[in-house]
């Protein structure tokens, strides 16, 4: 366990005999059990972070670490809950960036404010979504699912309003005036069953979600929402270079955060075994096989990104007039 003495303990120690304890003085952090709320259901992204992040930080701390879904209304069950826990840093978030880059827009009864009440641990990894279509499109390329949406309805699928697939997608259709009706559904995986089935013709969706089925042929996949290629898919086009439309990019990422009113010295300690864990080789084998590329950014870099996401989608956001509660 780890236990940090502020130097100003160090030299009242040694100046005075007062048996007091120097009260800047912390305790070891965690000092206790940690729980790990996501937003998600079990396997979707955040959650296989949050249990690959556990494992390794509850070897590193020695202490348990549990990992509780809370799906639902949006991802704000989970912020909700860690922020009325005791902002000691033993309650933790792992979700998406859209808890804080677009709820806040869509949602107006939250009683809590994502971008005031939370501080980010970390930027853990970053993931895509896939435009993907059922077979029976019989598209190969976006320019042609672009030029079949002119001559007949289309419709697209997403986990839900102001989900990352409905963003991407909504990026999508402002690049290239496509005019394709989006679907929205209550998570990714109502959503991939209706476009195998061709219920609906395509789909906006996580990576992880997908990849399994674009191998096997039962669903094709146009463009990738990020600015590189996706290593797993290295022949499917980027956002930008399906629509032609330079500087296009909808990478999503998911982060830890905790209580604002967190000790600073708890976040430094856990921000460093985050780090740790992010490079160990089991987590990004594993997030690597999903079609996520892992990271571990200090806290302030992990608040910078979330401050320019927020600045890139709250135009889109604005203009879908969205309103979910």
């Amino acid at each position: 366990m780890i236990r940090l003495t502020p130097p100003a303990c160090l030299l009242a120690l040694a100046v005075t005999t007062a048996a007091a304890p120097c009260a800047a003085a912390q305790p070891a952090y965690p000092g206790g059990p940690v729980r790990m709320l996501s937003g998600s259901p079990p396997g979707a992204p955040s959650d296989i972070i949050a249990r690959s992040l556990a494992e390794q930080l509850a070897a590193s701390f020695g202490q348990t670490f549990t990992v509780e879904n809370r799906p639902g209304a949006g991802l704000n069950l989970a912020p909700g809950e860690m922020l009325r826990a005791r902002p000691d840093g033993h309650v933790l978030l792992v979700g998406a960036d859209t808890v804080v880059t677009v709820n806040p827009l869509v949602y107006k009864k939250l009683s809590f404010d994502a971008r005031r009440d939370m501080v980010p641990v970390s930027m853990v990894a970053t993931f895509n979504q896939v435009l993907v279509c059922h077979p029976g499109v019989k598209v190969d390329r976006a320019s042609q699912l672009v030029e079949l949406a002119g001559k007949k309805r289309l419709t697209y699928a997403s986990g839900g309003n102001g989900t990352p697939g409905h963003l991407a997608g909504a990026m999508f259709l402002r690049a290239t005036g496509a005019d394709i009706q989006h679907v929205a559904y209550r998570g990714p995986g109502p959503a991939l069953t209706d476009v195998l089935g061709g219920q609906v013709d395509c789909g906006w969706l996580a990576g992880p979600t997908v990849l399994p089925h674009i191998k096997t042929g039962k669903l094709t996949a146009l463009a990738v929402s990020t600015a590189i290629r996706s290593p797993s898919l290295p022949e499917v086009p980027t956002l930008a270079q399906a629509t032609g439309v330079d500087g296009l990019d909808a990478t999503f990422k998911q982060y830890v955060w905790v209580h604002k009113d967190t000790p600073p010295a708890s976040i430094a300690v856990l921000q460093e075994a985050v780090a740790r864990a992010m490079k160990h080789p089991a987590i990004i084998a594993r997030l690597t096989e999903l079609d996520m590329v892992t990271a571990g950014t200090p806290s302030a870099e992990a608040a910078a990104m979330l401050r320019a996401d927020t600045a890139r989608w709250e135009p889109i956001v604005r203009s879908l007039d969205l309103q979910l509660d």
